[in-house]
Formats: C-alpha cells, structure tokens, sequence
C-alpha cells in the first residue's frame, strides 16, 4: 500500500500546531504535508521536521489574496504580479525545508472573465513558478477543486487540467489527485487516477462526502488504496480529511494497510537521511 503523509493542516487539530509534528511522529507517520508556510518561522519548522524525523511532501503555495483566503490568484488575469510575488515566496520557503512538492490550487478571477482567459493565464502562470521551482530542485502540483469548494474556480475537473499541463509542457509539472473533490465532480475515480496516472505525482484523500476519514462513505478506499497500489503509483497518499472525532479514534483505518520500502519512497525524493534514521529507528523499536 501506498506511504501516508499527515496533513497537519487538518489533522491533530485538536493540538495547537507546534505540537501536530510530534503527534504525527507517534501516530506512526513519517511524512506530513503543510499548507501556505508564509505563517511560519522556517528555523522552527525546519526544528521540528528534524527533531521529529519527518519529511515535508508538499505544501502550498501562499498565493492567495487577503479578501479570499484559500482561494489561488493563479487564474486571475488582473493580479498576474502579486501571483507570482507570493508564489516565489513560496517556492524559496519550501526549498529551503527540503519539501519535494508545491502545491497550487484552482483559482478564479474577482471578476467574471470566461474559462478560455482563466486557462491562459493559469498556463502563463504555472510556466513562471514552474521554471522558479526547477531551479530549486522542486516539482509543481496542480490542484483541480470542486466547484463547491472554489466557485467559479479553475480548473475543477480533471480533463482540465491535463490540458493545462500540456498547454505548459514543463518536466517538473503534474497533478495532485484529490479523491474527494475529483468525486464531488462526479468522476469515476479509480478510472480516471488509471486513464492519468503517468500525470498525477501525489494523491489525496478526505472522506466522500463531508472530507472526514476515508471510511464507510460514497468510495471504497480500501478497494481505491489496493487500486492504486495494483496499477504502480508509487507517489505518497497525503491524509488531508477534518477527523469527526479527533485524529487518534478516526486512525484505525489506516493500520491495516501496509506501507510502502524505503527504496519506492527514494524515488520521490525523500532525504536518504531521513530514510536511514527511520530504518534505525525500526531496528530499535524491534530490539527493544
């Protein structure tokens, strides 16, 4: 089964945030995911990724406007400056945590403005942070998001956003899969992770509906997990649900399934530092 990365923008809230790393450490992750960083010192993030041995496998782009927090300025044709002003930010906070990913969200414009103009400046867009995170040593995730969730936003299916890719064509661009929201928007999930799989570098999970713990709702995540498992994706799951009723009682899910070698995880760029602290880590528990 895939590796699980803790997004601890949604999980162990119960905890003021400070404290979610070492929570996520005992819970038994060894990776989390973080949204925009631009509230966070980076010395103590850095600290607490350290002192908790954990990866950072994605965060956010802070590229979102005051007025509309959450929602990317990406698309939007009149803020293209501030966009990439905060988008750079980004980029350089999450290099210099080592992170593998950033993520940037659909978005829309303030005013009305027709798809065909929010695709175009969304791929001028993505070329900017995309050739600013390849000097980095980072790789970009486009985000499609219901339109629930980002009315008017773009892209919200995925269909759309392959042809973003395309239409920007750079090597360190792909998708972040979200189940939850790809769902909402009614499409058949497991087919559509199958039909796009070489252009999705991370998946992520919420309970359909209601993006609490992936269980006993509209997908079979044991049956999607096994799925993505069978046809190759050896990328990280991120847990990015709101637990109905804290993160300890709604973990039981995720200890049936196994996780993936250290050498698939290499693959997607974790420190092989973290990675031998880990197995050193295992061969104690084991002793001890």
């Amino acid at each position: 089964m895939p590796d699980f990365a803790a997004n601890l923008s949604t999980l162990f809230q119960e905890l003021p945030l400070a404290e979610r790393f070492a929570a996520a450490s005992r819970a038994g992750f060894d990776a989390v995911e973080l949204g925009p960083l631009e509230a966070w010192s980076l010395p103590e993030l850095a600290r607490q990724l350290r002192e908790h041995h954990l990866a950072l496998v994605a965060c956010e782009l802070p590229a979102s406007a005051p007025e509309r927090p959450g929602r990317s300025l990406a698309c939007d044709p009149e803020r293209v400056a501030e966009f990439r002003e905060l988008a750079q930010r980004g980029i350089d906070a999450a290099a210099t945590l080592g992170s593998r990913f950033v993520i940037c969200r659909a978005g829309g414009a303030a005013a009305p403005c027709g798809e065909a103009r929010l695709a175009r400046t969304l791929v001028d867009n993505l070329r900017f942070v995309a050739r600013s995170a390849l000097h980095s040593g980072l790789h970009v995730l486009l985000e499609a998001v219901d339109t629930d969730s980002v009315p008017g936003g773009f892209p919200n299916r995925t269909r759309q956003a392959v042809a973003v890719l395309e239409a920007v064509g750079a090597r360190n661009l792909s998708l972040v899969y979200d189940v939850a929201h790809m769902h909402a928007m009614g499409e058949r999930v497991r087919e559509t992770i199958a039909r796009h799989l070489p252009r999705i570098g991370h998946i992520q999970i919420a309970g359909c509906p209601g993006r609490s713990e992936p269980l006993n709702g509209a997908v079979d995540f044991d049956a999607l997990l096994q799925h993505i498992d069978r046809i190759g994706h050896r990328g990280w799951v991120g847990c990015e649900y709101h637990p109905a009723s804290g993160t300890g009682p709604g973990l039981d899910w995720i200890v049936r399934h196994r996780r993936l070698t250290p050498t698939a995880r290499a693959v997607w760029g974790i420190p092989w530092q973290t990675l031998e602290e880990n197995a050193l880590r295992e061969r104690l528990r084991k002793v001890n």
